[in-house]
């Protein structure tokens, strides 16, 4: 991620060892082989330590906690039996505290830290800092390295679910749109297919009558195409009440005589909107499905609740050799699983099987039964 600090930028604190460094190579320091090894050990395990520290499972490893203990003794080792430029280490030490630690860890252990250097630079009496600048200093490197690494844990973690939410956008639009293309194509070429039969069947006796079918394809392909443009661009919201008054005359192209019973108060708009798809979807499967002779809607609604069932006396497809009715609902049709879905993310059902005296029912209920 562009921005984001990135172990290289903690090396050149590195430099704060300069000053031991130089004792070193000055010849100002004694036993210079225990100085030297030390000062080799610390560096290594440091940028060891700042590595792990900016990758989340290996800095909550053991192995991060022993590196810190083993930069402890040596730093606490190098200070007291030096003191000088050796009491850096104290705020370099704290460094790789903050991008290991987090919390009430780190809170303590800085606490703890900026006190030990306070008091080992007293102790030594030949600091190149006042004690207390030397514990501030300790404290502050500590809080800030962690203030900022996490700073920009969080901002990668908001930019990951950004992403995510982003991605889940994505797929609940397209998730709509292949639902509201399939309620719309299924109920449109159902209706075709019903009035082209019917205009076939006419034309040898009755050319008027049949092209009267044709016209009604023509309308209905018409009305399919403004549909599905307003299911692309996502404004298209169904109406229960349009879509009962375009199911008499579809449901009668296939010889199924269509009543509906409504009482109660107008659902709400969002009930309003997925009682329509279900009222389409249901003429769609009795028109392909039921072989009825009658079609039944039922629209029961309250304040606290609004129902819509839909009843056929069909038998099925399989009616005229004696087969079963093919299976349609949730577990079976696209259709109505999908609407099952939305419903449910409604806070609504939707219930569809074979009625207990014959036929076929769809039941879907919602909350709420809106305004008067």
């Amino acid at each position: 991620m562009p921005g984001s600090p990135r172990p290289y930028t903690m090396l050149p604190m590195l430099l704060m060892g300069l000053g031991a460094f130089a004792n070193l190579w000055q010849g100002e320091t004694a036993n210079p082989w225990v100085g030297g090894i030390g000062l080799f050990v610390f560096n290594s395990f440091y940028v060891s330590v700042v590595f792990r520290g900016f990758d989340r499972r290996t800095r909550e490893s053991v192995t991060s906690y022993v590196l810190l203990a083993a930069m402890a003794f040596i730093t606490f080792g190098l200070a007291i039996g030096y003191g000088g430029s050796w009491l850096l280490f104290f705020p370099l030490f704290a460094l790789a505290c903050g991008t290991i630690l987090r919390g009430r860890r780190l809170g303590i252990g800085l606490l703890v830290l900026a006190t030990s250097a306070c008091a080992v630079t007293v102790w030594r009496g030949d600091h190149v800092a006042e004690p207390w600048t030397l514990g501030y200093g300790t404290l502050l490197s500590g809080g800030v390295t962690a203030a900022i690494l996490t700073l920009s844990e969080t901002v990668t973690e908001l930019r990951a679910t950004r992403q995510e939410l982003a991605r889940s956008a994505v797929e609940r639009e397209r998730l709509r749109f292949s639902r509201d293309l399939h309620d719309l194509l299924g109920h449109t070429l159902s209706v075709v297919v019903v009035k082209s039969e019917a205009a076939r069947r006419l034309a040898p006796h009755d050319i008027d009558a049949a092209i009267a079918q044709v016209s009604d394809i023509e309308s209905v392909g018409r009305q399919a195409l403004t549909e599905i443009r307003e299911a692309v661009t996502g404004y298209r919201e169904g109406s229960l009440a349009t879509e009962l008054d375009r199911a008499g005359p579809v449901l009668a192209s296939a010889g199924i005589e269509a009543s509906v019973h409504r009482s109660g108060p107008p659902p709400a708009p969002q009930s309003d909107a997925l009682l329509g798809w279900v009222a389409r979807e249901a003429v769609t499967n009795a028109v392909r499905h039921s072989c009825a002779t009658r079609c039944e809607f039922v629209l029961d609604s309250t304040p606290e609740r609004v129902r819509l069932t839909v009843k056929d006396n069909g038998i099925g497809a399989g009616a005229a050799d004696g087969g079963p009715r093919p299976p349609v609902g949730p577990a079976s049709g696209t259709g109505l699983k999908g609407l099952a879905e939305r419903l449910a993310a409604a806070g609504g059902s939707l219930k569809s099987g074979p009625a207990a005296n014959g036929g076929f029912v769809v039941t879907a209920e919602l909350p709420g039964g809106g305004g008067g």
